[in-house]
């Protein structure tokens, strides 16, 4: 049973931090492309920050310098480490896991961020 559980969500002031976590099951998870996607309030889904297999980042441009993205293969885990927080970065982030090769895409639940004073 394919499993991607996000955490570490909440309540922040402006200029905080946070950091989620998701633990993945299920699937051979050093295989998978990981991205940390979000949904604001009438928005659509957009990619924060992705990383391959081998470790390589991507961030997306609106929050390049305050996120980042990391893997643990070991562990089976894939962190966004977001600092200095602004109310813009208010959404429900989703753990996203792709095997382009096989065609496989999974999702986590998604966990709220709100970045409020």
């Amino acid at each position: 049973q394919v499993q991607l559980v996000e955490s570490g969500g909440g309540l922040v002031q402006p200029g905080g931090s946070l950091r989620l976590s998701c633990a993945a099951s299920g699937f051979t998870f050093s295989t998978y492309y990981m991205s940390w996607v979000r949904q604001a309030p009438g928005e659509q889904r957009a990619l924060v920050a992705s990383v391959t297999r081998s470790g390589r980042t991507n961030i997306t441009d609106s929050v390049k310098g305050r996120f980042t993205i990391s893997r643990d293969n070991a562990k089976n885990t894939v962190t966004l480490q977001m600092n200095n927080l602004s109310p813009a970065d208010t959404a429900v982030y989703y753990c996203n896991a792709v095997d382009l090769g096989v065609g496989h895409q999974f999702w986590g639940q998604g966990t709220q961020v709100t970045v409020s004073s």
